[in-house]
């Protein structure tokens, strides 16, 4: 071996030791501030984004999406869209909310914001780490992700008006609850079979309730939660 690749050797496994010297000093002092309330710096915040969204990009490209033809399975996703995910993801005309305006990164305002189908999928059944977004997979099959799915893609053309509607001709939270579906290659031809429409019109769910509170101007009672 040549002399200089003896030292090249050498140099690059001080260098190597030091820096996992320094990482491990940086982290025991605990000089990076996770606190919710403090944001990341711009590097920080590009590199997390960026590798959260090459993840999900590339172990959704082979899923397969379905044609949502039965209109009753959008409104099932709207019912437990409404029940389970508004108050960080809200609705149309609907004000932040105490976990929407809490968290960070700042979950997307899915009123405004559509994804593509299978990426969707996949951050519904998987969750993502460390936002907030938890793993529905563990309590929802796939077709009853995929409902939702069809429902996001319709979100954002919709007023408040269409959102309610939408919401009251659902079941509400109406979902197996029973572990995770099939694999997503088989999700989507079993899509394509369709379900019944959820023709249920009684009171209002749970989530509808938290979205007149929400966006409500008058003060709520007493015994609500008020801050």
């Amino acid at each position: 071996m040549k002399p200089i690749t003896k030292h090249v050797l050498a140099t690059t496994a001080i260098l190597l030791a030091g820096g996992t010297l320094a990482f491990g000093l940086f982290a025991h002092l605990g000089v990076y501030d996770f606190g919710a309330d403090a944001q990341h710096s711009a590097p920080v915040y590009s590199m997390l984004d960026y590798m959260r969204g090459r993840s999900i990009e590339v172990r959704a490209q082979n899923i397969k999406v379905p044609v949502f033809k039965d209109p009753g399975r959008t409104v099932k996703g709207a019912g437990n869209y409404n029940a389970m995910c508004v108050q960080c993801h809200l609705a149309p005309g609907m004000a932040e909310t105490e976990l929407s305006r809490g968290l960070y990164p700042a979950p997307p305002n899915l009123s405004k914001t559509r994804f593509e189908p299978g990426q969707a999928f996949w951050a519904i059944k998987h969750g993502i780490k460390t936002s907030g977004m938890p793993a529905w997979g563990k309590s929802m099959n796939d077709e009853e992700i995929w409902n939702m799915v069809g429902f996001l893609q319709q979100l954002p053309s919709l007023d408040a008006q269409g959102y309610r509607a939408m919401v009251a001709k659902s079941s509400g939270h109406s979902h197996a609850g029973a572990g995770a579906g099939h694999d997503e290659g088989e999700s989507g031809q079993d899509a394509h079979d369709g379900m019944g429409h959820a023709e249920g019109e009684g009171e209002h769910p749970r989530g509808m309730r938290n979205m007149d509170h929400a966006t409500s101007p008058k003060p709520a009672p007493e015994a609500e939660h008020a801050h």
